[in-house]
């Protein structure tokens, strides 16, 4: 099939790049023209495993191509899918503005029937909306005889697994109200099921709200598992054994149970925020998610109170080493990612940071600034921890989980680990000296 994708972000690239994958002629648009410019040179701009050798690969092979020019990425597309940002205002709720702004672009241009396909994220109505916007400017260039169908297909994407969660998803989620084109979005998806994987047809509005309910629920658990390991952290329990008991239940399973210090990322915050949103504007008060949003916000500051009742309120003349800056492994995504609500508090008062983080060092300098007096970014782990006076563990990456701890207590000036990911076992590092403190697992040990 010909394709447009248009958006060149963590969606877009993916989604475009896959389905080029499965031999789809595609056109990713965006009208960032140095980001068009590297991308046809192959350099991604975004870290996410094995998307380069995918781009790569498919631009050779010439069924990939990447443009600026919307007409250029419409004139031979059956299928365009929108994958472009919704932003939270204010309120929480998700801006839909590029969304409604590419489809009034779409009205502009389309010469041809096709399909629609919102990839975006967005609020229950929108696909109206869309469907209102594209028909207006079709109208007014007497063009009301193409015709086209507005389907939501939300994405499911996580950032880190994101190619393979494309290439062999749990399911497919279509939102379509037109038999006709259900069929054509599951011959296109078929290549992708064929691990029996089902391909869910629902009204587009269920669709909408489903990709909001989804991730509501996994950032439920999380805001759960915080809650509790505060108070198993009062009472002398152990999060990491209560999860064992809880999780080999069959109805609750182990996934998204475990203790840290709060979600990130461009999707739960958002998608949290705007399910509260859509409820209050439809006059239903949602308390749970209200909840869930107070303690992911709560969760940030908890490993900061074990630090300033460990050192102190005043951190003058403290170097603190820092090992992960993006909200979660395998991306350099910082969007709402805990470290940065860390960091600036630390900085406020008074502490050094030397921080590290395999990918995410970029964003992080784009943060803070490259000549931030507070801040060093170092090369490697170990120049991180080098005469610090203490270790902060914020994001749990791979390199980080088995460490040669006579190695860390030799080059720190105190031996004294934070760590909000409950990477280690308490009396391992107790036995080699080490001061550990972390979530949940009663460890505040010396």
């Amino acid at each position: 099939m010909n394709i447009c994708v248009i958006g060149s972000g963590y969606v877009g690239l993916v989604t475009a790049a896959c389905f080029a994958d499965m031999g789809n002629q595609v056109w990713c648009m965006d009208n960032d023209a140095e980001k068009i410019n590297r991308l046809r040179q192959g350099e991604i701009p975004i870290y996410e495993p094995g998307l380069q050798e995918l781009v790569e690969n498919n631009l050779k092979d010439g069924r990939l191509s990447f443009t600026t020019s919307l007409k250029e990425g419409l004139e031979y597309c059956q299928l365009c899918f929108i994958a472009v940002g919704t932003p939270p205002r204010e309120d929480g709720s998700a801006d839909v503005f590029y969304v409604l702004n590419v489809a009034r672009l779409i009205g502009e241009l389309m010469e041809q029937d096709m399909i629609i396909v919102n990839k975006s994220t967005v609020p229950a109505g929108t696909a109206v909306q869309v469907r209102e916007t594209i028909q207006i400017q079709l109208q007014l260039r007497s063009k009301e005889d193409l015709q086209f169908e507005v389907v939501s297909n939300p994405e499911f994407l996580k950032q880190g697994a994101a190619v393979e969660d494309f290439m062999r998803p749990d399911r497919i989620i279509l939102g379509v109200d037109n038999a006709g084109a259900a069929e054509v979005m599951t011959r296109l998806y078929e290549p992708f099921t064929r691990n029996n994987h089902p391909i869910i047809i629902m009204n587009v509005k269920s669709a909408e709200i489903t990709k909001y309910a989804a991730n509501a629920m996994l950032a439920a658990r999380i805001s759960f598992m915080n809650e509790l390991a505060i108070l198993c952290d009062a009472i002398g329990a152990d999060i990491a054994q209560v999860r064992r008991g809880i999780g080999s239940d069959h109805r609750i399973g182990m996934d998204f149970l475990y203790a840290g210090i709060g979600y990130g990322g461009s999707c739960f915050p958002k998608d949290v925020k705007e399910l509260i949103h859509t409820g209050q504007v439809n006059g239903v008060h949602m308390d749970i998610m209200s909840t869930v949003d107070k303690v992911n916000h709560r969760q940030k500051y908890y490993l900061l109170e074990m630090i300033t009742d460990r050192l102190g309120e005043d951190l003058q003349g403290k170097t603190l080493a820092v090992w992960g800056l993006a909200f979660k492994p395998l991306t350099d995504d910082m969007r709402e990612a805990p470290s940065i609500t860390i960091i600036n508090d630390l900085l406020k008062r008074g502490a050094k940071i030397r921080a590290y983080d395999p990918a995410a060092m970029d964003k992080a300098r784009n943060i803070w600034g490259l000549d931030h007096p507070g801040i060093d970014f170092v090369d490697n782990m170990l120049e991180a921890i080098s005469g610090a006076d203490a270790l902060l563990l914020i994001t749990e990456w791979r390199q980080f989980r088995q460490v040669d701890f006579k190695e860390i207590n030799a080059l720190m000036k105190t031996a004294l680990v934070f760590d909000g990911r409950n990477q280690y076992e308490p009396l391992q590092i107790k036995d080699m000296g080490i001061e550990y403190y972390c979530i949940g697992r009663n460890c505040h040990v010396r």
